[in-house]
């Protein structure tokens, strides 16, 4: 089965908790704080996998949870860092922010890594809690929680040149009889269920992939048929080879189906209309009336398109429409697939990780965020010590003026996170 979207949730580790300890030798009883830091949280990191091809591997397993970093240890060892979380992805494969549907990372280079989502920071000991009047402090620090979010991929297979055209018109035929590529070739249509790739060499040193798209037809722009499922491996591409049935076997129209397909991709991305795009006017030995192939090539010269005829099933022709396509692509510069304005840009907002949060929950008053959970975290509440930090260290944020401001009094009930006590000035 050929899967090439994805969607799954990733969560890096969280940093190590700081160690409480003090230093406790035989002829030092009563030494200073020795506790280390806590390790850092494990990255979850995205790898291109040459060996991939499909995102069938993320089809069942939706969670991807990366370890925590180790808490400190006594005598001022730091927790060791959590390795990181790799997953593996085919080349080609874009990287999207699920929430907000923009790009975190293009993996199209062979070898590409890019974290997904940063561990978090491991907390202090309580070593770094001293003071000139504060000689054992009794509490250390949380460590960071590690970023999470939902995420899909999305794969979008690299291809210099990409075939188009309704089902069975000869695209497969095509792909077998230029490349060493082995596609399934049958008279009936969708026979091709997933793109399959090959490499042309028609001039000696130069060499193209081309990729053979599944057969589309009307309304595949809105899913129909195979729709969305495959157009997207069109973006990628240089070229558009559109092979058209110039014989007409089926009682189509040639010039109707060469405009059909044209506007559901055009429909799909309309970025796709300013590909370079050769057309391909196929099955030649089963014309009975050349008159026909002249009207075709007429009216697509007309609409600004080459014309070549050709018979995949045979060989004639296919040697010029090759060599054209490989000159062309010499001529053609890279343009990104995806705008600047389309990538995901995680805002960090450093006044935003030491904002508090004030709300009322009926009468009580509650103070919450980031900097205040640390704190709270890091506070021994059986230690008269580490509750005066707590409190003037609350004083100095401006938390107590904030909540008089607020209204509260004498009595009322404050709650930060799950602590609650009363207010008294």
């Amino acid at each position: 089965m050929f899967v090439d979207v994805a969607k799954i949730y990733i969560k890096a580790g969280d940093g190590g908790n700081g160690k409480v300890s003090f230093r406790r030798e035989k002829y030092v009883p009563d030494g200073g704080p020795d506790g280390g830091d806590g390790g850092r949280g494990g990255n979850v990191v995205a790898v291109v996998d040459d060996g991939m091809r499909t995102l069938m591997d993320f089809r069942y397993k939706h969670k991807y949870v990366c370890l925590n970093g180790e808490d400190g240890g006594k005598k001022k060892m730091t927790g060791k860092d959590a390795e990181n979380l790799i997953i593996k992805v085919p080349q080609g494969t874009i990287i999207r922010d699920a929430d907000t549907g923009k790009v975190i990372v293009d993996m199209k280079e062979k070898g590409q890594k890019a974290i997904l989502a940063t561990g978090g920071r491991g907390g202090r000991g309580n070593t770094h809690f001293t003071t000139s009047t504060r000689q054992a402090p009794n509490f250390s620090e949380k460590g960071r929680s590690g970023s999470e979010r939902n995420i899909t991929l999305e794969l979008k297979m690299l291809a210099d040149v990409g075939l188009l055209g309704y089902p069975n018109v000869g695209k497969s035929t095509f792909l077998a009889a230029t490349t060493k590529a082995t596609p399934k070739i049958a008279n009936y249509h969708f026979t091709t269920l997933q793109p399959n790739l090959g490499v042309v060499e028609a001039i000696k040193g130069k060499s193209f992939v081309i990729a053979d798209i599944p057969g589309l037809i009307e309304g595949a722009k809105e899913g129909i048929g195979l729709g969305l499922e495959f157009l997207r491996h069109v973006e990628r591409t240089k070229v558009l080879i559109h092979v058209v049935d110039v014989s007409g076997i089926e009682g189509r129209d040639p010039y109707e189906d060469f405009c059909t397909i044209n506007n559901e991709v055009f429909g799909y991305n309309e970025r796709l209309a300013t590909r370079k795009q050769v057309v391909a006017a196929n099955k030649t030995d089963l014309l009975f009336d050349d008159e026909a192939l002249k009207v075709f090539t007429e009216k697509i010269e007309a609409d600004g398109y080459q014309v070549f005829p050709i018979s995949a099933a045979t060989g004639t022709g296919i040697d010029p429409l090759l060599n054209y396509v490989t000159e062309l692509l010499d001529s053609i510069e890279d343009t990104p697939l995806i705008d600047e304005e389309d990538y995901f840009v995680e805002e960090i907002d450093l006044t935003n990780e030491n904002e508090v949060k004030y709300f009322k929950d009926d009468d009580v008053y509650c103070v919450e965020g980031d900097y205040i959970e640390r704190l709270l975290f890091s506070t021994n509440l059986t230690d008269i010590e580490s509750l005066r930090r707590f409190q003037n260290v609350l004083k100095n944020k401006g938390v107590f003026d904030h909540l008089r401001e607020m209204g509260v009094e004498d009595g009322d009930t404050v709650r930060i996170f799950d602590l609650e006590f009363e207010f008294y000035d």
